[in-house]
């Protein structure tokens, strides 16, 4: 059970190697940054080292004790991330599949609007424009 912010890129595959141990099953979601617009080059994140982590595994203990996960991963990024590239996994391991479907879905609700980030769209002529929070995003929330 762990929650990582990092620069660097993730490797999936060392990231499940040993995970979830024992568990019924195992699910994983993966973000990548992606272009709404055509015009975007990266995201930038930013982000209090320490209290961001922390948050992440208040997150992440909460989605174990409520969904009875064995084991859970968050990883996020920070920094400049192009299009296209891995910004975030979760990962949670539970005896039964819904249980592990479940925390996983509460995790990506909670990172999506509570997270303690930051972010910027980097457009290819080199502007920035913060991200806002979205309306569906917190709408999400009201589930949990």
């Amino acid at each position: 059970m762990s929650a990582r912010v990092q620069a660097e890129p993730f490797d999936l595959a060392a990231e499940l190697s040993g995970f979830g141990t024992g568990a019924g099953a195992v699910v994983t979601f993966t973000g990548l940054v992606r272009d709404d617009t055509g015009l975007m080059a990266a995201l930038q994140i930013e982000h209090y080292p320490g209290m961001t982590e922390r948050a992440l595994s208040d997150y992440g203990a909460e989605a174990a004790r409520r969904f009875q996960l064995s084991d859970w991963r968050i990883i996020h990024r920070h920094g400049r991330i192009e299009v296209g590239a891995p910004i975030m996994m979760v990962a949670t391991a539970a005896r039964h599949r819904r249980a592990a479907f479940e925390g996983a879905d509460y995790l990506m609700d909670w990172l999506k609007s509570r997270a303690p980030f930051w972010k910027q769209e980097i457009a290819r002529d080199g502007s920035a424009t913060w991200v806002q929070a979205k309306n569906s995003d917190e709408d999400a929330l009201l589930r949990w």
